[in-house]
């Protein structure tokens, strides 16, 4: 029952149906080229029989000019005996079609005269061949009709018992080399498809490994340049994809539940305390404006945390238009610059004009802002803020934010865009750590990036990259 079962499964393999195909095709080309070389052999063989048949109709149509049509006749019936009278047979016709001399014809008689073999002869004079099948007989008769005189015509018929014989052997060897071509084709074919699934079959079994809950399985790579390699490649670099993936999404949810307990616990507090204290209609006014302002938080960073997302994923469809991108950093700097003289912090622009890229307006305003509010927010008194923008020589725009501000670690530097991420300087200052997330996110939804270089107390730089092309569809 186990081999049944086993049996029927291995008919909906892959493998399976590749040894299928090699099979089928092999034993179709072999069977192609095993009929042509049949044509091929029929053909000789023919071709000879009537090179024969042609050679005697030239031997009697010299006797007859030389010797006369009673030594045609001593010759059919010599020839008839010493090849046998169930081999060849002669009938010698005036041109009406009358016989008037043969050979015994006691086996031939139901081989009767070709009336369109005469009238080809008497049109054309050419010889003219016929093949002829009779029910009760094993082999075909070939015949040949031609003249050997004036007003004389010679049917000479051969038994085809060579030829009949060549065929069978033909078919014999035929039938056996198939069934041997066969085996050897569904053995090699299947040890082909094996050979060449192998590296699937590891693919899978590293699939089913990971499904388990392993993870960090990878497939096992060969230094060759085949399609199995390039696939295990690509698996594997799905595999890094996906583990970095589920490693974000599982930090992300740590962090959210951390930066959404604090704002929760507040309302919390405030409300229980207003509630317990006996509180007064001010008290609770206060309790309300604070719980819609905990609140606002909380959408805030939800809806950043989902347009992120969208970005990043490239859901939410980009309104791409023309931009002057020099005129929208101008605006930016402008409208933080009273943020800046409050800290007493020079804030300079230094953009020229009329540089045009094409992107999402909304989505590249916000992105600025957040790295001019990180530069304000983070840079002491008396410090200052320069934004830079300029084209580079492969037509990309470059926007750099420079501060005097309190610089980042190396540790830091390589997770400060990561969501929620607040190096130890920053937790003293108000914010969700989703900023230079989203900062990122939009730069490379417009097919750029966003780049920093920083030192402690050494203030930062930010530069975002942006291509300066016509507009496309994300």
């Amino acid at each position: 029952m186990s081999l049944k079962n086993n049996l029927l499964s291995m008919r909906h393999t892959l493998a399976f149906r590749l040894t299928l195909w090699y099979a089928g095709i092999f034993m179709l080309s072999a069977c192609l080229a095993f009929f042509f070389f049949y044509l091929l052999i029929t053909s000789v063989v023919r071709q000879q029989t009537d090179q024969g048949l042609s050679s005697e109709i030239r031997t009697f149509s010299s006797i007859l000019s030389t010797q006369g049509t009673e030594a045609v006749k001593r010759q059919a019936f010599l020839e008839s005996q010493a090849a046998g009278e169930k081999k060849i047979f002669f009938r010698l016709l005036y041109i009406t079609g009358q016989v008037f001399s043969s050979s015994n014809m006691s086996y031939w008689r139901d081989i009767g005269i070709n009336k369109r073999a005469i009238n080809h002869l008497l049109k054309d004079g050419t010889p003219f061949f016929d093949t002829i099948n009779i029910p009760d007989r094993q082999h075909k008769i070939r015949v040949l009709y031609a003249m050997i005189g004036p007003g004389m015509m010679l049917q000479l018929g051969q038994s085809m018992e060579n030829h009949t014989r060549i065929i069978e052997i033909f078919r014999r060897v035929f039938i056996t080399t198939m069934a041997i071509l066969f085996f050897m084709a569904v053995v090699v074919g299947w040890f082909m498809a094996r050979r060449a699934l192998v590296g699937v079959e590891t693919v899978t079994q590293t699939a089913r490994r990971i499904s388990d809950g392993s993870l960090e399985k990878r497939v096992p790579v060969k230094k060759g340049v085949d399609e199995i390699d390039q696939l295990a490649i690509t698996f594997n670099q799905m595999l890094d994809r996906i583990q970095k993936l589920v490693t974000g999404i599982k930090e992300m949810s740590d962090n959210i539940a951390h930066d959404l307990k604090s704002p929760i616990t507040r309302i919390r507090g405030i409300a229980e305390i207003s509630l317990t204290a006996r509180s007064s209609l001010t008290d609770y006014e206060s309790m309300a404006a604070s719980t819609i302002e905990e609140c606002d938080r909380l959408l805030e960073m939800i809806n950043t945390m989902l347009m992120i997302s969208k970005t990043e994923a490239g859901v939410g469809q980009l309104e791409r238009r023309k931009i002057d991108i020099a005129g929208l950093v101008c605006d930016a700097c402008d409208l933080f610059q009273s943020l800046a003289e409050d800290k007493d912090l020079k804030l300079i622009c230094r953009a020229p004009e009329n540089i045009i890229i094409y992107g999402d307006m909304r989505l590249i305003q916000r992105m600025i802002a957040n790295l001019l509010d990180n530069a304000i927010k983070y840079t002491p008194s008396n410090g200052s803020i320069g934004v830079d923008l300029r084209i580079t020589d492969n037509q990309s725009v470059l926007i750099s934010v420079k501060d005097t501000g309190i610089g980042i670690s190396k540790q830091d530097l390589v997770h400060i865009f990561e969501r929620f991420y607040r190096c130890d300087p920053s937790r003293s200052q108000a914010g969700t750590g989703l900023g230079l997330s989203f900062a990122r996110a939009v730069a490379r939804a417009h097919d750029g990036d966003i780049t920093v270089t920083s030192a402690p107390d050494q203030g930062s730089t930010f530069t975002i990259i942006l291509p300066q092309g016509q507009p496309g569809r994300i």
